[in-house]
Order: structure tokens, then sequence, then C-alpha cells
């Protein structure tokens, strides 16, 4: 049986905060600069946890070793970069979640691929606060090395073992099983066609945000 966490750790995009409307928004922005139509907006959410690179190449069908992909991939991260914040929102009801962990003073943080110049803005501009934020360009390596998670909860001051890492990707669960964490699984994060969630390598495993804070529940009664 997993014990309860003394502190938690959740990937940002796709587990924490729904970030793929704005996401969405910068990868249509790019087909239009291009003449394209839009994308449907599931489409375009299923590759939201793979990166700027996936949007690219979903969008224009630019593999990352194609000429013309870095030019277009800096595109969308500028159409992005202007406006990280506009329609993202933290998952309900983990909002609630955390304003319960935060007033009994508990540790959490967020350990995400993303790079600090869109992490950070978007984590302030939605009144977060994590006592850790590890990026993807804050270390030499991201998840799935565990490098990442050992440094966040170093600076939460919580053993690997009594800190829960939630996720929404395969790697997460990597991370974690690497770091000496319980691996949580989300089914409601951002998750491509054909993947199935319950099949990756975790402790536990949640369909919805609801039944991840319910099981939660005991840790802040």
């Amino acid at each position: 049986m997993t014990p309860m966490p003394q502190g938690l750790l959740f990937d940002l995009d796709g587990t924490l905060v729904d970030t793929a409307p704005d996401l969405a928004r910068a990868t249509n922005a790019l087909r239009a600069h291009h003449g394209l139509a839009p994308l449907p907006f599931p489409a375009i959410r299923a590759q939201v946890s793979n990166g700027g690179s996936a949007l690219v190449a979903l969008a224009l069908g630019l593999a990352p070793e194609h000429e013309a992909h870095a030019e277009a991939r800096q595109f969308l991260l500028d159409a992005y970069g202007q406006a990280v914040a506009e329609e993202s929102y933290v998952f309900a009801p983990l909002d609630m979640l955390l304003q319960r962990w935060e007033a009994l003073q508990r540790p959490w943080g967020i350990v995400t691929n993303k790079p600090r110049a869109y992490a950070a803005p978007l984590v302030e501009a939605l009144g977060l606060r994590p006592g850790a934020l590890l990026c993807a360009d804050d270390l030499p390596v991201k998840k799935p090395a565990p490098e990442p998670l050992l440094a966040a909860a170093q600076a939460l001051r919580v053993a690997p073992s009594q800190c829960w890492y939630i996720g929404d990707h395969v790697r997460d669960m990597q991370a974690a099983r690497a770091a000496g964490m319980p691996a949580v699984a989300v089914g409601y994060g951002y998750i491509e066609e054909g993947d199935d969630y319950l099949s990756w390598p975790a402790d536990l495993w949640f369909e919805t945000c609801e039944a991840l804070v319910e099981a939660l529940q005991p840790a802040i009664e």
C-alpha cells in the first residue's frame, strides 16, 4: 500500500494546470502564419505534453531535423510567450486541495520539462506558490532523469520516499521510479490516442482529478 505523502510534486502541463487552450492558440497562430486552417483542439491537446517540437510537427509536418523546424518552433514559442495564462487554469478540485495543503503548511512543488521562461510566468500569473519549481533548463538533464525530482524534494526538505510525484506522461513515472518516489499516474491529462496510462510503471493510477483529490483527503484531514 502506498503511504500518504508528506510532500507533493506535480508535473505542470496536463497534471496541475490545463495549459492546452493557450498552447492551441499558439499552434494555430503558426498554422495561420503559413496560410493553413486551424487544427481541432483535441488533436493539439493530445500533443501538448510532448513540447514545442511536437506541436510544430503536428502543425506543419516538419520533423525536428527539417531546416525550417527551428524557426517555426521559435514562432510558436513567441506566440505562446505573449500570453501564457490567458486561458490556462489549475485543474479543479486540485486548486482547493492546494489551498488546504498550504494552510496545513505542507510542502509542494512542480517539476516540469517546460522551459523556465514560460513556466515561471505561468505559475506567477495563476497565483501558485510552490516551494520548489524545477524547469527543463535548470539542470543539465530533465525528465525522465530523476535529478530534477530529487532536487525538488531536497528543496522541500522531504525524503523522496515520502513525496508523491504526479504526472500525465510515462516519462513522469519513469522519473519518479528512478528517484525512489511513489509514482502517481493521472488519466485526465494530455495523453496521446492509443497510449494507455494504466500501462505506465506507476504505483497509483487515477482516471480523474476528482479521484486524485479524494485519495489525498486523508492527508489533509
